[in-house]
């Protein structure tokens, strides 16, 4: 069969400057890195071709006897167009991923049949039954425990010029905090971990000299990233990653390890500075009073810290701003992204605030964390917006932004290269942001 296989089509376009667009072009990673998996996985008697809408446009003129399109819930309205377009040409049309596995029905109004959860075992099966006609409506994630067949190798080619390759090295988080589409989508939270030589030589087949890990992550299970790091000294890969407070904090042997590898940053998700907060969205890996202790260990060894926060939880007033900015600055985190709480389709956060009737709008385009789509609590939907832009501009305000890119050169080339960059374009993440 030929197979199309399109990722995230494309929604509202921002407009950058050249400079602005080279660096996102140069140091961009992929949304998700299951469609390459799906293309990985596909028996070879089919010929499969991926599109990824940031770099190439879809041809819908061309024919095929099978496209699946994967989608995030902001770009579900694009996703629809396409699929209706597709069918038709009385072609058939499958629909996949977060926004999909949560609305499935919803989904199924512009598909012939729509994969739920992660996972591609299903796929297989889907394939299968393409093949004896005998397509069904829906496909459950199938478990890889109960499989021959592994989590296939990521695939990845790369479209554009890019300076970053991509891994996977353990798939799932079972933490499954109220506010998280990605774990609380069916088999989200189920943890998944490869065979470290597979990942190891899937390392060294990648061009690039840094490389991201997709992994939710590195630190759900330390005992088996820290056989993963030992065995990546000496590849001479620089890499970044995902990883979670109480192990940041607490395991020196972890980190150390991670460094020896090659590890310049982690992406650590701080979501709060309140305590209360942390607990009401089930985000058990973090203890506020560890956050200084994370972020000093990670400096100790010359990496350097990405901190995501995100704001109007139930619990946050409208001091909340100044406070975390206060509290970012002493942590002395080298870059920050600031986003609006977004009540995704398919998680706990969701079907509280539409039982309670303050879900706003389900334009599913606004659903980005760039814009208020819930009546927050003790605020206005106006002073969140503008709220969250105050911390782009005083974070990244030119005396901060200079004072943290000298701090960077401390923990050498690539960390300060890295830091330099990311604090280079971090203007646009203001103009993201919208009522």
């Amino acid at each position: 069969m030929e197979i199309l296989i399109v990722e995230k089509p494309s929604s509202k376009k921002i407009k950058y400057q050249f400079f602005e667009k080279t660096l996102l072009t140069m140091f961009s990673i992929l949304p998700t890195l299951y469609v390459r998996r799906l293309a990985a996985i596909t028996p070879k008697k089919h010929f499969v071709s991926v599109v990824n809408e940031r770099y190439e446009q879809v041809n819908t003129s061309k024919h095929y006897d099978l496209v699946n399109i994967h989608f995030t819930t902001a770009s579900a309205f694009v996703a629809y167009e396409l699929a209706d377009k597709f069918r038709k040409k009385n072609i058939t049309v499958v629909l996949s991923g977060l926004h999909a596995s949560a609305l499935p029905d919803e989904a199924k109004k512009h598909a012939d049949s729509v994969l739920i959860g992660r996972g591609e075992l299903n796929w297989l099966t889907l394939l299968k039954d393409v093949e004896k006609n005998e397509l069904k409506s829906q496909y459950q994630p199938e478990d890889y425990e109960r499989s021959s067949v592994k989590i296939p190798p990521t695939n990845v080619t790369l479209p554009g010029f890019t300076m970053t390759g991509a891994i996977e090295a353990t798939r799932g988080c079972p933490y499954k905090c109220t506010f998280c589409p990605e774990a609380n989508t069916p088999n989200g939270s189920k943890f998944y971990a490869r065979a470290v030589d597979e990942v190891i030589d899937e390392i060294k087949a990648i061009p690039q000299k840094t490389i991201m890990f997709y992994d939710a992550s590195l630190t759900i299970n330390p005992s088996y990233s820290k056989k993963l790091f030992t065995e990546m000294k000496g590849l001479h890969k620089k890499f970044f990653c995902n990883g979670n407070v109480d192990v940041l904090a607490n395991d020196e042997e972890l980190v150390h390890l991670s460094k020896e590898a090659g590890c310049i940053a982690w992406l650590v998700g701080f979501e709060s500075i309140s305590q209360q907060t942390i607990e009401n969205v089930g985000k058990t890996t973090n203890n506020v009073d560890a956050y200084k202790r994370a972020v000093k260990n990670l400096h100790k060894h010359k990496m350097i810290v990405i901190g995501d926060f995100m704001f109007g939880f139930d619990t946050d007033t409208k001091d909340v701003f100044d406070e975390t900015l206060k509290a970012v600055k002493e942590l002395k985190i080298d870059v920050a992204d600031f986003t609006v709480l977004t009540p995704f389709p398919g998680t706990p956060i969701f079907n509280k605030f539409e039982k309670e009737g303050r879900i706003l709008t389900k334009d599913w385009s606004k659903y980005s964390m760039h814009n208020v789509v819930f009546e927050p609590k003790n605020m206005s939907s106006e002073e969140l917006i503008e709220g969250v832009k105050k911390m782009y501009t005083k974070f990244y305000s030119s005396q901060h932004t200079v004072k943290r890119v000298v701090h960077s050169l401390c923990f050498g080339a690539y960390p300060f290269f890295l830091v330099l960059s990311r604090n280079a374009i971090a203007n646009i993440g203001s103009r993201k942001f919208s009522r």
